[in-house]
């Protein structure tokens, strides 16, 4: 009985942290998707569908399949990045690692608008950054940097590139190397050993890389609307634009909640492919 009380008050604060701050605020927002919306900002009585038929659409399903393009694209690119970035930390010396580490972590001392309107000024058509290209040739006077698909996935990049890196050094920091120098003892190239030995040891760090990318990177707005303008709207801009501008609670309740199923379903896909491919982690639940 005493272990039956300790098990609840170790999962009681974490339950009341995803009551209050997922369960009500979901619950919220699946009840005003299915509420018609008044002229004034308010919801009316009674049901209706038209706000989720309003998401089929072809100009919503574009932004859907838009912000998915971004949110996967930064999460790979990051990933591709990230990997052998975790791996070069796990072998150098403490010293040399301190100092990376921190040069890693130093952006999040700064305000998050700051980084983002830096690079705006940096790809700025007077910015230096297109002084320097204009210069060595690499791109025409009449090219744009900014206000495009590109300048948002580079700023989403580094952006989110930390969250991928950190959770891959922690695994990787935690790997057996004297299996990968077996591995090329046993006659494996350095390739071979990192893909068939070492990335399916830390497969671990890239579901939560994954995730730690993934998800805040379908929601994010700030660097669309700032680098991407209006042509590379995402789903985060509308439900903003829906609240804060138009005053319709309503399509804006019904778009983040396509936003969490957006944000849900490849989620629960990972965790289920990971599950799938390890059969101790089956065991451990069925426990």
């Amino acid at each position: 009985m005493k272990t039956k009380f300790e098990e609840v008050g170790l999962t009681f604060p974490s339950a009341l942290w995803l009551i209050i701050f997922f369960f009500i605020p979901t619950s919220v927002i699946v009840f005003y998707a299915f509420k018609p919306g008044d002229l004034y900002g308010g919801i009316e009585a009674g049901w209706t569908l038209a706000n989720i038929k309003n998401l089929f659409t072809s100009y919503q399903l574009t932004i859907l399949l838009r912000t998915l393009w971004f949110s996967l694209a930064t999460t790979a690119i990051c990933l591709f990045l990230a990997l052998p970035t975790g791996f070069f930390l796990a072998q150098t010396s403490q010293k040399s690692r301190k100092l990376l580490l921190l040069l890693i972590v130093v952006p999040f001392w700064t305000s998050f608008l700051i980084r983002v309107f830096a690079w705006k000024s940096l790809l700025h058509p007077e910015g230096a950054l297109k002084k320097i290209l204009v210069y060595l040739h690499l791109v025409q006077e009449e090219t744009l940097l900014l206000y495009n698909a590109g300048a948002v996935l580079l700023v989403m990049v580094y952006t989110y590139l930390p969250f991928a890196i950190l959770p891959l050094y922690t695994a990787a920091e935690k790997f057996n190397f004297h299996l990968f120098e077996a591995a090329t003892d046993l006659g494996a190239t350095r390739s071979q050993a990192f893909f068939k030995v070492f990335l399916p040891s830390v497969r671990t760090g890239i579901l939560t890389a994954f995730l730690m990318v993934f998800i805040p990177a379908t929601g994010a707005y700030v660097i669309p609307d700032i680098v991407g303008g209006f042509s590379n709207e995402v789903l985060g801009n509308k439900i903003a634009q829906r609240t804060f501008v138009d005053r319709d609670l309503p399509e804006a309740s019904a778009l983040s909640l396509s936003l969490a199923l957006a944000v849900l379903l490849p989620m629960l896909a990972v965790l289920w492919l990971q599950a799938k491919s390890d059969p101790k982690i089956v065991k451990k639940d069925r426990r």
